[in-house]
């Protein structure tokens, strides 16, 4: 029976989307199952890039599921799945900014200083680094993190989408109701900022760049000493 399981799960996160949606009509949960970890890091760094806060980031796009898998009759397949599920979520991390923030305009939100907020989490690129290069790659992703998320929300939500989740101009344009070229604007201004908000930091990260003490020091000193015939 697990090996069923686990053969029907892996034959599902094969399927398309409009595959999954069909099944998913049906109430098939392993449907509904293989949607959401197709989805859900998209989605989540969307809501936030326009909430600036992991646990509201995490309830709006929990509250965007549901209101989407309840009103999955609605979805007819004219946009691709990513792009509906994205809107809904869109719409109820607006919704609730809007809430918290009633009066504020999207110009204001462009001119204003960056906010002090939490960072977006991103997964190391590999387990198995040396502790002190883990360590300083941490920092600078650490520093990256910040700087994007002290970005002004309206550029903030572009460079998720077009350079983290790497939507494509035209993609991102219809997501948030823009102009090809406004996405575009938004997204160098985004660059720009980043780059100067991480220059602050870069010649303190360099300082610690190709680290060589602690696990790998004590590693080679060890080989060294074997070698020679002397105790480590």
């Amino acid at each position: 029976m697990p090996e069923q399981n686990a053969r029907s799960v892996m034959d599902l996160s094969a399927l398309g989307d409009a595959q999954l949606v069909l099944l998913a009509r049906q109430n098939d949960g392993g449907a509904f199952r293989a949607i959401l970890k197709r989805h859900n890091r998209r989605l989540y760094r969307l809501a936030r890039a326009i909430l600036g806060n992991d646990s509201e980031a995490e309830d709006a796009v929990q509250e965007a599921y549901v209101r989407a898998f309840v009103g999955l009759d609605q979805f007819r397949g004219d946009a691709s799945l990513a792009t509906w599920l994205s809107r809904i979520v869109l719409n109820e991390a607006l919704g609730r900014l809007r809430r918290r923030r009633p009066t504020v305009e999207l110009e204001a939100v462009e001119k204003a200083p960056p906010p002090q907020g939490q960072v977006i989490p991103f997964p190391l690129a590999s387990p198995q680094l040396d502790p002190e290069r883990t360590m300083a790659q941490r920092e600078i992703q650490r520093l990256l993190e910040q700087a994007i998320d002290d970005l002004p929300e309206a550029f903030r939500t572009v460079l998720v989408a077009r350079v983290i989740e790497e939507m494509s101009v035209k993609e991102t344009a219809d997501l948030f109701g823009l102009r090809a070229e406004t996405v575009k604007t938004r997204l160098h201004r985004a660059r720009s900022l980043l780059k100067k908000a991480l220059e602050k930091h870069v010649d303190t990260a360099l300082t610690d760049a190709f680290p060589f003490d602690g696990h790998r020091c004590d590693r080679m000193t060890a080989v060294v000493l074997e070698r020679l015939g002397l105790p480590a």
